[in-house]
């Protein structure tokens, strides 16, 4: 059991050398805020972030109510069902392939929508084609009556009995299956993940690297029912436990450096899932050594957690973070841990953890996904959010026959597909602010088990094609009993229109890798866990395979004051990469713009919808449009609004500004292309590769002319602290339009990618419309 740290005075700790918080002049080091992962340096503007590595994964080949049904349905045995049936395994796997820079699929353009259809269930009996309803259906379900059979987590037993059958007729569950093999392979053939304690930010890499082994190791065992693979998950734990040459970390309590949570966790998942899946092969010794292990070295930890008066090392911080990854990846790994020991565990600790972390969770893990769907924290950390909250949910469910409210306490949770769905572009996320960690582990598949728990076939049609899909939780996660093609009948824009984040989503196709693609924000400037940038107004564009305007992404996490906090003088905004000259937007007096800005915004769209066919002709009057009253986000101004339209059929982007400033103003973008200004200074042209963009500068403001600069901070900057510079930025360039004098004036900036085959006078060039008048109908 855990220490009572009220007994512990300076000169005397009760694990002996090798605590890493312990001094032995001044006793217990003073806990810091719990600092987060830093980047790695090949992470940068322009190179996608791993989402998950997988090595030799396999890809070959709107909403309505949460409560409605909107998948055509085929009895089974039906001609119906047969023909669906024919069709998926036919067509296979519906990505060629996968673009090797942002690891997004690429599809056939094909107008077969014979092959591509409405969403399709393809029975609802025959179990060639779908799961087994659970026997285990508990009439008064409780966090700790279980399952009588194992596993419970995840994967119970009639799942893996209907498993075989259901590999052999889907080819998504076939292709998975082949890459988890590779995978497990690979792990199998390379030494135990070595300890590496990488400063303020732990070990959370290599728990979660631990995690993804075991979770295949174990898949394997119980496919094949071959012990190399228990032999092999075994040298993982018995490391990872300390028990093997060379040790693994402090010979102590904080061996799974609990002071970062976030490691200890995602460790006692690995713990979990080990004891759990391979239950019926561990002796009772193997039993003993993996539950004292998850004990001493996990839940232990959470019990303190819990207890503000026995936590002096500020472990339990996240128990009230609301809004944030945090208390979603915590409370999953203290209760997939506790639900795997629970009945053998004598201590007690795991019955008390169930009492504690699904009531926590409930009250700010679901609460986390906003009213539009979308998570505070950022793109790239709702991947770890819905990743812990699924996990708990769905092992709750498999466990003991109920979810608890994990689904159903936030009414709005089930609209987090879309939010995912949308941030996707062909060119990666709207990936503004802070993208995270290495995912590993992380991926988008909690899609899957929404799909089925909220009967949104989208969301599964949708991520059954992305890189990260092949794991061991996508294999019973997937329902195979359905067919068709996620793009048919969804909407090209939606708006989000939460408060705090208030963002669009505009494109010309979901298929196209080439696509127009424009994400556009405005939101609050506080309440992302210190995640965010200072970056209202801010936009990507992707088209012709390419990202053409895009974000730096993180900072240097372990950089002093970086996550000290969101207020106005915080030394977050310091840095160059977080500061509002770093994003792509207004800049006014060359200033930072107002923590508290409150903006107003407003969305309009055709409501377009694809089809089913992979190649789309966008119709004539087909557009967006959004505008956000951004003037509450700046100082020195008495109005500033911004405008982005797609004209043209969606060929076209128009950047439209209104500003009213009492200071110098500059208009801002980051773009990884090479830029070549007109000699009149009013058109850039941008070259990638050999794709080109033209962009120009409409009606221009005396003054106002193109220029260029590097992605760094004004020499008139504040510093950032001692010893904490700037991240690089090679190969960006910022281009910009200046003006140094006070008053009033209108920006317009037309983006025009060199489409293949389109003549110079197809390419409109749009009329001065004010903001205000802008509608559906106010651009050609």
């Amino acid at each position: 059991m855990a220490a009572n740290y009220n007994s512990i005075n300076a000169g005397q700790s009760p694990y002996g050398s090798g605590d890493p918080y312990y001094n032995e002049s001044s006793g217990y080091i003073t806990p810091q805020p719990p600092v987060k992962k830093q980047t790695s340096n090949w992470i940068k503007f322009g190179i996608p972030l791993a989402i998950v590595v997988i090595v030799g994964a396999v890809l070959g080949g709107v909403l309505g109510s949460r409560h409605h049904n909107d998948v055509a349905e085929a009895s089974s045995g039906s001609a119906a069902a047969s023909v669906a049936a024919s069709v998926k395994n036919e067509l296979g796997v519906f990505p060629t392939s996968t673009d090797s820079q942002y690891l997004l699929p690429i599809y056939p353009a094909t107008t077969n929508t014979a092959a591509y259809t409405t969403p399709t269930r393809i029975s609802t009996s025959n179990a060639a084609y779908a799961w087994p309803q659970d026997p285990f259906q508990p009439s008064n379900p409780s966090p700790t009556s279980l399952r009588s059979d194992r596993p419970r987590l995840i994967a119970p037993a009639y799942k893996w009995e209907a498993l075989p059958q259901l590999i052999q007729n889907d080819p998504y569950l076939k292709s998975w299956n082949d890459s988890i093999f590779n995978n497990a392979t690979q792990y199998y053939n390379a030494p135990p993940v070595a300890y590496f304690y990488d400063g303020g930010n732990g070990i959370l890499d290599i728990a979660r690297q631990i995690k993804m082994r075991i979770k295949a190791f174990s898949y394997a065992y119980r496919v094949t029912n071959n012990t190399m693979w228990v032999d092999r998950a075994w040298s993982e734990l018995q490391n990872a436990a300390g028990n093997s040459t060379g040790g693994f970390g402090p010979g102590n309590y904080t061996k799974w450096n609990p002071v970062h949570f976030l490691d200890t966790a995602e460790l006692s998942v690995a713990y979990a899932v080990a004891y759990d899946w391979m239950y019926d092969q561990w002796t009772p010794e193997q039993k003993e050594s993996i539950m004292f292990t998850l004990l001493e070295y996990g839940l232990n930890n959470g019990i303190i957690a819990y207890d503000p008066a026995n936590d002096p090392l500020y472990f339990g911080w996240w128990t009230n973070a609301t809004e944030g990854n945090w208390n979603c990846v915590c409370n999953n790994g203290l209760t997939m841990g506790a639900l795997a020991i629970l009945g053998d565990d004598t201590t007690g600790v795991a019955e008390q953890l169930l009492s504690l972390t699904v009531q926590n969770a409930l009250q700010n893990c679901v609460l986390a996904t906003s009213s539009d769907g979308t998570w505070s924290e950022t793109n790239d950390y709702w991947y770890f959010g819905q990743t812990g909250l699924s996990e708990m949910a769905a092992s709750l469910l498999s466990a003991a026959g109920s979810t608890f409210g994990m689904l159903s306490t936030n009414a709005d949770l089930y609209k987090t597909g879309l939010f995912h769905m949308y941030s996707t572009g062909p060119g990666s996320l709207f990936n503004y602010g802070d993208t995270g960690p290495n995912k590993f582990t992380a991926t988008a598949n909690s899609l899957l088990f929404y799909a089925q728990q909220f009967n949104q076939p989208q969301f599964a049609l949708f991520q059954r094609d992305q890189f990260d899909a092949p794991e061991p939780w996508s294999m019973f996660w997937y329902d195979p009993n359905l067919s068709g093609a996620f793009w048919d009948g969804l909407a090209l824009d939606h708006y989000f229109n939460n408060n705090t984040d208030q963002w669009a989503s505009m494109r010309s196709s979901w298929t196209d890798e080439n696509a127009l693609f424009v994400g556009v924000k405005a939101g609050t400037l506080q309440g992302h866990q210190t995640h965010n940038d200072l970056d209202c107004g801010d936009f990507v564009v992707d088209a012709l395979g390419t990202r053409w305007f895009g974000e730096l992404g993180d900072g240097n996490y372990n950089a002093e004051g970086y996550f000290s906090n969101d207020n106005q003088d915080s030394q977050r905004w310091l840095y160059y990469r977080k500061m509002t000259e770093g994003q792509n937007t207004i800049l006014v007096n060359k200033q930072n713009q107002n923590v508290l800005a409150a903006p107003v915004a407003n969305f309009n769209s055709t409501g377009t919808t694809q089809g089913s066919s992979t190649v789309f002709d966008v119709p004539s009057g087909s557009t967006a449009y959004f505008i956000a009253d951004i003037s509450s986000a700046y100082f020195n101004a008495t109005s500033i609004k911004r405008g982005i339209h797609l004209i043209n059929q969606r060929k076209q982007v128009l950047v439209q500004d209104e500003i009213n400033v009492q200071a110098s103003v500059m208009w801002r973008a980051h773009t990884n292309a090479t830029v070549n200004i007109s000699s009149d200074g009013l058109a850039a042209t941008l070259q990638i590769g050999s794709q080109t963009t033209l962009v120009q500068l409409l009606n221009p403001p005396t003054g106002a002319v193109f220029t260029t600069m590097a992605a760094q901070r004004f020499s008139t900057d504040p510093a950032t602290p001692p010893g904490n510079p700037d991240q690089p930025n090679p190969g960006v360039t910022v281009l910009t339009i200046s003006l140094s004098t006070p008053g009033t004036y209108t920006l317009q900036v037309l983006i025009s990618p060199q489409w293949p085959g389109m003549s110079a006078s197809s390419y409109a060039t749009p009329t001065e419309v004010p903001l205000d008048q802008w509608s559906l109908i106010s651009h050609p």
